[in-house]
C-alpha cells in the first residue's frame, strides 16, 4: 500500500458511513457487505467480535453483549438524566466509573468492561478496513463529525477515539456544516447570499441548523436540538404499539423479554423503513415469545397517528431555529434533509408545507450527505490542490469547544462571548464592574452551551479577579479577556484597569477526559485484538478454501460417475454396436474425464498441517 488517506467518517448513532475524495469527487466506500452504510453495532461472544452488519445480525441471539447507540453515552456524566434514560432502553449493562459510564459485556468466557470511547474506536477501525480494503491504501488520518449540540468534552471523547482507532484526527466538524459542504461547498452557481436551513433526523437526535453561504464561507447562524427525537424514537413507539397488541391477542407479556424486544424492534426498524414506500406493511416473527408466531400488519396512516407528537415536534424545533437566528421562513433559499428519517413522507410534506409548498432539496442520499462533506473538508485540510476545492474558503470554526462560551449574569442568564461559530484562534475582551459598594472580587462562572440560562448548560469553571480597591458600584473597571488558541485551549484573564494587576485562568478540556496512559493502554489492546481477530480470519480463509475445494471435487466426481453410467447403460442397450461406435463411445467417455482430470490431492505440510491442491 502506497501514502495514507485521509478520509471523512459520519460516525452515527445508529449507522456510520464513510467517504473519500477521489478523482475531483466524493467516493461512499461500502462495507463488506456491499452497503454504504454501516450499523454502529459490536457484539462479543465467547470466541470472536463482531462489528457492523454482522453484530446487528446477532442481536437477537447475542442480546445482552451486542453494544449500539453507545454515541449517545460518549464524553457525559453517568448520571446525567438523558444518559439514566437512554439505558433504560438497552439490554447490555452500563455501569459507573468515577462519573463516567462503562458498558460490560460477557467475551471469550469472561466479563469484559469498555469506555465508550473503546466501544467507538471498534467501529472506527472496522469503517477504516473497509476503505483500505477498497482504496488499497493505508487510511491515516479523518475529519469526523458530530452532532451541533456536542460539547468541549463529548468532541474530544470523539477525538480519543479516533486515536485509539490509529487516526490522526484533522478535525471535529459538526453534522450540519457537514451536509452544508456536500449540498454547495462544490456548486459553483450560488450567487449572492444564500440561508440554508439544514434538517438532520439522525438515529438518537433532531437538530436544525440554519446556515448562511457566501463566497464559500459557510457560518452558522442557529441551531436547535432535540435530544428526546431520533429514528430510533418511532421505532420504540412501535415496540410499545406492538406489545400492547402482543399482550391483548395473546395474554402475555414480552416486555420483560429483552431477546424477545430486540427482534420487535428490528422488525419495527424494517416496517417503518417500508412504510416510507408503501402504505401497508407487515411484521412477521416467528416463535417470538413462549414460542407464540407473531403477525401482524401495519398502515402508514396508523404510523403517523402513533408518532403524531414527535412529527409535530420537528416544526416546533423549525420555528425555534427560525427565531433564534432572527429570519422568517420567507427568507429561507434552501431547505436539505438529512438523515434516514427525512424519507417519512409526513416528515417530507409537513417541512414543505411549513414553508409554503417549497420542495426540500434531496439531491443527495441523506444517509450519505454528512459523510460526503466531511470527505470534502478532509481533501481541503490535507491539501489537496483539486480545482473542484481551491474556491472554498470555510470558516475554521470553534470546532473543538463546539458550543458558544460565555458567563453567568446576576440574574442567571448565559452572556456569550463567544460563540459557536467564531473562527479560531480568537479573542473576546468584556468590560465587568461590581455590583455593589466598596466589592473587592468579582466572580465569574464560565459556562458553554447555546441555551438562555446558565443552569441548562455546561458549567466550565469559575474565575475571580480579588483585591480591587474600595469604590462605589459600577465605578471599577475591570477588563475580561477570553482568549482560544488554534489548539482549542482557552485562556482567561482579568485586569483592573486602574491598578493594572492581572489575573489568569487556563482552562483545558479535562472533565471525563481519558488520561495519555489510558488512551496509550487502548491503542495497545487495539493490536492485541488486529493479531488475535487476523489469526480467527486466516482459520476461516483456510476453512472456507477447504469447503471450497472439498464441493469442488464431490461436483466433478458426480459427473464423471453420471458419464461412467450413461456408459454402461449404452454398453448394455447396444451389443451389437460395431468398432467404430464403440470407439466414439470410448472418445466421449475420456473427454468428460479428461475435463474432470484437475483432480484435488490431500497433502501433509512439513509442519503436519494437511492442505488441500489442484493436481493435473
Amino acid at each position: 500500500m502506497s501514502e495514507g488517506l485521509t478520509v471523512g467518517i459520519d460516525l452515527g448513532t445508529s449507522y456510520s458511513c464513510v467517504g473519500v475524495w477521489n478523482n475531483d469527487r466524493v467516493d461512499i466506500i461500502a462495507n463488506d457487505q456491499g452497503n454504504r452504510t454501516t450499523p454502529s453495532f459490536v457484539t462479543f461472544t465467547d470466541k470472536e467480535r463482531f462489528i457492523g452488519d454482522a453484530a446487528k445480525n446477532l442481536i437477537a441471539i447475542n442480546t445482552y453483549s451486542t453494544v449500539f447507540s453507545t454515541k449517545c453515552l460518549i464524553g457525559r456524566n453517568f448520571y446525567d438524566k438523558d444518559v439514566q434514560r437512554y439505558i433504560k432502553h438497552w439490554p447490555f449493562k452500563t455501569f459507573n466509573t468515577n462519573g463516567r459510564p462503562f458498558v460490560q459485556v460477557d467475551y471469550k468466557g469472561e466479563e469484559r468492561n469498555f469506555t465508550t470511547e473503546e466501544i467507538l474506536s471498534m467501529i472506527l477501525i472496522k469503517i477504516k478496513e473497509f476503505a483500505e480494503d477498497s482504496l488499497c491504501k493505508k487510511v491515516k488520518s479523518a475529519v469526523i463529525t458530530s452532532p451541533a449540540y456536542f460539547n468541549a468534552s463529548q468532541r474530544q471523547a470523539l477525538k480519543d477515539a479516533g486515536t485509539i482507532a490509529g487516526l490522526h484526527v484533522l478535525r471535529i466538524i459538526s453534522d450540519p456544516s457537514a451536509a452544508a459542504i456536500a449540498y454547495y461547498g462544490l456548486d459553483k452557481k450560488i450567487v449572492g447570499e444564500q440561508n440554508v436551513l439544514i434538517l438532520d433526523f439522525g438515529g438518537g437526535t433532531f437538530e436544525a441548523t440554519l446556515l448562511t453561504i457566501k463566497d464559500g464561507i459557510f457560518e452558522v447562524k442557529a441551531t436547535a436540538c432535540d435530544t428526546h427525537l431520533g429514528g430510533e424514537y418511532f421505532d420504540y413507539r412501535l415496540v410499545d404499539y406492538f406489545v400492547q397488541e402482543f399482550e391483548h391477542n395473546y395474554k402475555s407479556d414480552l416486555s420483560k423479554d429483552a431477546r424477545a424486544l430486540c427482534r420487535l424492534k428490528n422488525a419495527c426498524e424494517r416496517a417503518k423503513r417500508s412504510l416510507s414506500t408503501s402504505k401497508k406493511t407487515f411484521i412477521s416473527i416467528d416463535s417470538l415469545f413462549e414460542d407464540i408466531d407473531f403477525h401482524s400488519s401495519l398502515t402508514r396512516t396508523k404510523f403517523e397517528k402513533l408518532n403524531r407528537d414527535l412529527f409535530k415536534s420537528t416544526i416546533k424545533l423549525i420555528e425555534r431555529v427560525l427565531r433564534d437566528a432572527k429570519l422568517y421562513k420567507g427568507q429561507v433559499h434552501e431547505i436539505v434533509l438529512v438523515g434516514g428519517s427525512t424519507r417519512i413522507p409526513k416528515i417530507q410534506n409537513m417541512v414543505s408545507e411549513f414553508f409554503n409548498g417549497k420542495t426540500p432539496n434531496k439531491s443527495i442520499n441523506p444517509d450519505e450527505a454528512v459523510a460526503n462533506g466531511a470527505a470534502v473538508y478532509a481533501a481541503m485540510l490535507s491539501g489537496d490542490t483539486s480545482e473542484n476545492i481551491q474556491d472554498l474558503n470555510l470558516i475554521d470554526v470553534n470546532a473543538d469547544f463546539g458550543l458558544s462560551i460565555g458567563i453567568k449574569a446576576t440574574d442567571g442568564a448565559m452572556k456569550p462571548i463567544i460563540r459557536s461559530n467564531d473562527s479560531l484562534p480568537i479573542r473576546r475582551t468584556v468590560i465587568i464592574s461590581t455590583y455593589f459598594d466598596n466589592q473587592s472580587e468579582i466572580p465569574i462562572k464560565i459556562y458553554e452551551g447555546e441555551y438562555a440560562c446558565t443552569i441548562n448548560n455546561n458549567f466550565l469553571a469559575e474565575f475571580e479577579l480579588s483585591g480591587i480597591p474600595p469604590a462605589p458600584k459600577g465605578t471599577p473597571q475591570v477588563e475580561f479577556t477570553f482568549d482560544i488558541d488554534v489548539n482549542c485551549t482557552l485562556n482567561v484573564s482579568a485586569v483592573d484597569k486602574r491598578i493594572g494587576r492581572p489575573n489568569m485562568l487556563t482552562i483545558t478540556i479535562d472533565d471525563g477526559r481519558l488520561s495519555r496512559e489510558e488512551v496509550e493502554r487502548m491503542i495497545a489492546e487495539v493490536e492485541e485484538y488486529r493479531v488475535e481477530e487476523e489469526k480467527v480470519a486466516q482459520k476461516l480463509r483456510a476453512r472456507n478454501e477447504l469447503e471450497s475445494c472439498a464441493h469442488s471435487l464431490r461436483n466433478k466426481l458426480k459427473e464423471l460417475e453420471v458419464a461412467i453410467q450413461e456408459s454402461i447403460m449404452w454398453l448394455e442397450n447396444n451389443q451389437e454396436a460395431d468398432k467404430d461406435e464403440y470407439v466414439k463411445q470410448q472418445k466421449s467417455l475420456d473427454t468428460i474425464a479428461n475435463l474432470t482430470a484437475t483432480r484435488l490431492c490431500l497433502k501433509t505440510t512439513e509442519e503436519g498441517e494437511q492442505t488441500i491442491e489442484e493436481v493435473d
